[in-house]
């Protein structure tokens, strides 16, 4: 391998991650969108990724982070094809990176230090995505040496310097992986298989997982889902649950897996269709809120009703229907999956992107076939799926049965969105799209479906209204303890004091996307009461987080304000020690009682009513500005000592 690719040394990561950890989460007001006069509810095509977008993830405000497969990408770094990119929000453009290893189909998340992980991938391969003669150094153009057990750290940056490091392998290969971060800031890493292909099989199935930073010297453990799910068992669909047990759904079987206990627990099939790769439906947990008492619920659409035997690549798979099918689930609640209204039309490789005003986005996908790609002469050009859709679809979750999705005010985009392409929302609650590339390599001529790097930004309908500006946002969020306030002003209110009784505080992890998963994206609303004020301001006061790490893990997320169902400009806040450990939880303090002010703007009266929708609490204790301010001090300060500490607990890994 190149001297100048070889994995960075100790000192040279720690100094990336304390220069992250010191800077990334500057407590700060948030203004108003960049853009302005976005054309609502439509796509609109800003840019290039560079390298396409099979994998990404919000990594800064401004930084989106793009992983492709090894590829014969345009864009070039150290004098070979790139697949690795950071791309600028504001700028619309950015810089390649070097990623190393084959990062085919791999997975990631992010740990509770900030850190991001990616794991897994391909073999070296050479033109076409032929096995390469050199698995150490890769074949020529790529340069890309064997990435199956390769694990990658990205500390992300503002200021171009950051990049992908190489730390020590996994014990087995991992192409398909599923991540998903843990109470205490660690990864669980959960199967794949080792040499890839369109569905798994028992010679080639890794039916483990195991947990990074390791615990106790543990190797992988044996799952037994994944050992009976074949072939559709890759990329399995795994939530960390406010039990702390782990839902994984893979094919048509259901399991709370105990992992402290290393323990399986089957429950309900899957009903109506599979939803895992690469029947790929659209997967995400709802938002977790006070009023429905932070109860965890999963919603899948779409995918296919294909039996075990029927994943085979022998008949015409790009012209079958996809399914309208969409199920919840509440695994601490009940163990049965629950009908939910259908998808206007079916849809295979949907993305689900929460949004901050608690509804969720579908976009991208087929009406018919599923992910994948092959030779065969049925394949459209070589995409296993065919006839996209084009139109988005928002569910609203508050919505009476029988009308959650709708399509008002919504257009469709222009570019199809195949296998290998991802959404993620942005901090200024527009929602980024792009990749596409239902290919074994680089193909654009003659087509239906081309590699795609075209990006596009797609904007919700309360994008152009004013956005609150709220002040005394902290930068970290504790696991209980004193509650914080938040200033609102008249304007923010929209001139009406009463607004502060629909205003609510969102925390959102915006995940890694990829192969129709954001792995890891969960939105939680915090509990707040108000004090509205007689010139027609008011103060939130905010609890934070719940004392369960389980419910939200630690790491980076957005915070948003939320008034009216318009969500201010999200800002970036460490959600818990900024570490990896045992997180300390404390009792959350009382919040006052709501309270409207007499004399207020509208003629309001005094009240201490409180609104359920927006997690409003009767309760009580000091509301003093100084206090707000001393605790958003104290949270900012303990967040660079927790930066400062967790050095040394990466320095050991490395």
């Amino acid at each position: 391998m190149p001297a100048h690719r070889q994995r960075h040394s100790v000192r040279s990561a720690v100094t990336a991650l304390s220069l992250f950890a010191a800077t990334a989460y500057a407590q700060q007001t948030p203004g108003q969108p960049l853009r302005t006069n976005a054309p609502l509810g439509q796509f609109e095509i800003v840019g290039n990724s560079m390298v396409s977008a099979q994998q990404m993830f919000l990594g800064t405000l401004d930084k989106v982070y793009i992983v492709d497969k090894t590829e014969a990408n345009p864009s070039k770094i150290n004098g070979h094809p790139a697949w690795a990119a950071e791309f600028s929000i504001s700028k619309k453009g950015g810089r390649t990176m070097d990623v190393v290893t084959n990062t085919f189909c791999a997975g990631g998340s992010v740990l509770g230090n900030g850190t991001w992980l990616n794991v897994g991938g391909n073999q070296a391969v050479t033109t076409g995505g032929v096995t390469a003669d050199s698995q150490a150094t890769g074949g020529q153009p790529y340069e890309d040496p064997d990435g199956g057990q390769s694990m990658r750290l990205l500390n992300p940056c503002d200021d171009g310097t950051c990049d992908w490091v190489l730390v020590k392998q996994m014990t087995s290969r991992r192409w398909y992986p599923t991540l998903e971060t843990l109470e205490d800031g660690s990864i669980i890493i959960i199967g794949g298989c080792q040499w890839g292909g369109y569905v798994n099989d028992a010679n080639q199935n890794n039916p483990t997982w195991e947990i990074f930073p390791p615990k106790d010297n543990d190797g992988p453990v044996t799952s037994d889902i994944l050992t009976n799910t074949l072939p559709a068992n890759l990329y399995p669909l795994t939530w960390l649950l406010p039990s702390g047990k782990l839902l994984i759904q893979s094919n048509w079987k259901t399991t709370l897996l105990d992992y402290k206990a290393k323990k399986e627990t089957p429950i309900d099939d899957m009903i109506e269709a599979v939803r895992v790769y690469p029947a790929s439906g659209g997967t995400a947990m709802l938002p977790l809120t006070p009023a429905n008492g932070y109860t965890a619920t999963i919603l899948f659409c779409g995918g296919n009703d294909l039996q075990p035997n029927q994943w085979t690549t022998d008949w015409d798979i790009a012209q079958y229907k996809a399914s309208t099918s969409c199920v919840k689930l509440s695994p601490d609640v009940s163990t049965s999956y629950v009908k939910e209204d259908p998808l206007p039309e079916g849809r295979s490789m949907g993305n689900l992107i929460l949004l901050p005003n608690g509804k969720v986005l579908c976009l991208n996908g087929a009406e018919t076939g599923t992910a994948g790609y092959g030779p065969q002469d049925w394949a459209v050009g070589e995409s296993y799926a065919d006839n996209a859709v084009l139109m988005p679809v928002l569910y609203d979750p508050s919505a009476p049965a029988g009308s959650r999705w709708s399509r008002d005010g919504l257009s469709a985009s222009t570019i199809p969105r195949m296998y290998h392409s991802g959404a993620t929302l942005l901090p200024d609650g527009a929602v980024l799209v792009s990749g596409s590339n239902p290919h074994a390599d680089y193909s654009v001529n003659g087509v239906k479906f081309p590699t795609e790097y075209r990006v596009e930004y797609f904007y919700p309908s309360y994008y152009n209204e004013r956005r609150p500006q709220p002040q005394g946002l902290p930068a970290q969020l504790a696991y209980g303890g004193p509650y914080f306030n938040v200033t609102l002003t008249s304007d923010d209110l929209a001139g009406d004091v009463n607004n502060i009784k629909q205003t609510s505080v969102v925390v959102l992890r915006t995940g890694f996307s990829t192969h129709t998963m954001n792995m890891g994206q969960r939105m939680l609303q915090l509990n707040s009461t108000y004090t509205g004020n007689a010139d027609g301001s008011a103060v939130l006061h905010v609890s934070q987080m719940p004392p369960n790490p389980a419910l939200f893990p630690p790491g980076p997320a957005l915070l948003f304000v939320v008034v009216n169902g318009v969500p201010s400009v999200g800002v970036q806040v460490m959600v818990g020690s900024g570490q990896i450990e045992e997180q300390p939880t404390t009792q959350a303090v009382d919040l006052p009682l709501a309270n409207i002010l007499s004399g207020g703007n509208n003629g309001a009266s005094s009240s201490s009513s409180s609104s359920s929708t927006a997690g409003h609490s009767d309760q009580g204790h000091d509301t003093s500005a100084a206090g707000g301010l001393r605790d958003s001090l104290h949270t900012y300060t303990a967040l660079l000592v927790s930066g400062l500490l967790s050095v040394m607990a990466l320095a050991s890994l490395l």
